[in-house]
């Protein structure tokens, strides 16, 4: 399989087995499986990390083998039962961290997808231009339309252990597994039959690679940040080109800064409420001329389907580390012309202010996206938070983090629609 590529999967119990193409004498790898959840992409806790150190998933549907043999090298293995897999959980990813944190441990690695019952190979993919990365996302099990399938990923990350926990929610000691339980790096194969074994190296103590030191850049990016200063992506280039891409909003409220700001000291002069909501909402147009908004209010959740191939998940009303989700179709991606992500405050504030809030944008065969509001210095109740544009052969993602003001008896979406220019006659609408 190329990277990227994906194949149904209609085995009930696979093994994902990871071993070498070539490369002998390379530092050994281990594999760690993560479970991620379909309303976050992410981990619910550590225990859903299987490794050598965690060997099997209290639900028993994910479980780490010990490392066989094969010609080119030592086999790590997972075995996946697919139909015990929670319902609550949408992937199962299969990650390659080395064991000595050399970049070298990670070229020429396999992964082979097999039937566990009846030992057929499914799929295999070869991740041959690892360079710099410290640690490797190889492929993906994931559910599609009640159905499972396999896709070749091969997204790697300089920053090791940190950069996956970033990504999947998952910290960074469950991706760290013990030394005490590590084996040898990988011995050279034997050409000759008097060779002797290469012997076995024990990684060191306490020695943290010196990764830091080198200027670096990624080879392959594994989440791009959209700032003022580079402010829009290409999601062709962030590989986001087919399948859905979530769009999740998480919000917190600033812990109390040492000296009170404008946005603090509004907050507390209108006594509103800890507790926030804000509401998650897309303005759409179509190549067809159509437009309309999709929000909670007014029960106006869309479609992933059908026009206008975007859908609101649900209406959350904490924030915390779900926050809001929605979700659009890129298989349909020619239909849209241009969509203007934003949200507005329901309740339990009459401001932006004192809050903190990231915006990602997660494509299911590309990067993430991610970018941050920034902090709020007037009293606004909307804020567009990213334009999504059809140049004609791409969709393209603005950074906007505009806080908007309505006027005296305008509604945010009034506000938001004369902003951009999108014409619609609007009515009262509600929860």
């Amino acid at each position: 399989m190329s990277k990227g590529a994906n194949t149904q999967v209609t085995a009930r119990k696979v093994r994902l087995e990871l071993g070498r193409v070539a490369a002998p004498g390379a530092p050994g790898v281990d594999a760690v499986a993560l479970l991620l959840a379909a309303d976050t992409g992410r981990v619910r806790s550590d225990a859903d990390a299987v490794s050598r150190d965690r060997p099997a998933h209290a639900s028993g549907s994910v479980r780490h083998e010990a490392a066989g043999t094969e010609t080119d090298g030592p086999v790590e293995a997972v075995t996946v039962d697919l139909a015990a897999v929670e319902p609550g959980v949408e992937k199962v990813v299969l990650t390659a961290v080395p064991r000595e944190g050399e970049p070298s441990a990670l070229s020429w690695l396999r992964l082979r997808l097999v039937d566990a019952e009846s030992g057929t190979e499914i799929a295999a993919y070869d991740s041959e231009d690892a360079t710099v990365e410290t640690a490797l996302v190889l492929g993906e099990l994931y559910r599609r339309q009640g159905a499972w399938k396999f896709r070749a990923v091969g997204q790697g990350y300089s920053s090791g252990p940190q950069g996956l926990a970033q990504d999947f929610g998952v910290t960074a000691d469950a991706l760290r597994l013990t030394a005490a339980t590590a084996t040898a790096a990988v011995p050279a194969p034997a050409a000759v039959p008097a060779s002797p074994p290469a012997p076995a190296v024990t990684p060191p103590a306490a020695a943290p690679a010196p990764a830091q030191a080198a200027p670096a850049t990624p080879v392959r990016l594994t989440k791009v940040t959209l700032t003022k200063e580079s402010p829009s992506v290409s999601l062709t280039k962030a590989g986001g080109t087919s399948g859905a891409m979530r769009v999740n909003l998480s919000w917190q409220t600033r812990s109390q800064p040492k000296k009170e700001g404008w946005g603090a000291k509004l907050t507390r002069a209108l006594g509103a409420p800890a507790a926030l909501d804000l509401d998650l909402c897309a303005l759409f147009e179509l190549t067809d001329g159509r437009k309309g908004v999709v929000q909670a209010l007014g029960n106006a959740f869309g479609s992933l389907q059908q026009p206008p191939y975007i859908h609101l998940d649900g209406d959350d009303r904490t924030g915390g580390t779900s926050g809001e989700n929605l979700t659009i179709n890129l298989d349909h991606r020619d239909s849209l012309r241009r969509v203007v992500i934003f949200v507005t405050v329901y309740e339990g504030a009459r401001s932006f202010a004192d809050l903190d809030a990231t915006v990602t944008l997660r494509p299911e065969h590309g990067t993430p996206i991610e970018f941050s509001l920034g902090e709020c210095t007037e009293p606004s109740t909307v804020c567009a938070l990213a334009l999504i544009t059809n140049t004609g052969s791409d969709l393209v993602v603005q950074r906007e983090a505009r806080f908007l003001v309505p006027e005296r008896g305008v509604s945010p979406q009034r506000t938001m629609d004369r902003a951009y220019g999108w014409g619609m006659d609007w009515t009262p609408g509600r929860k």
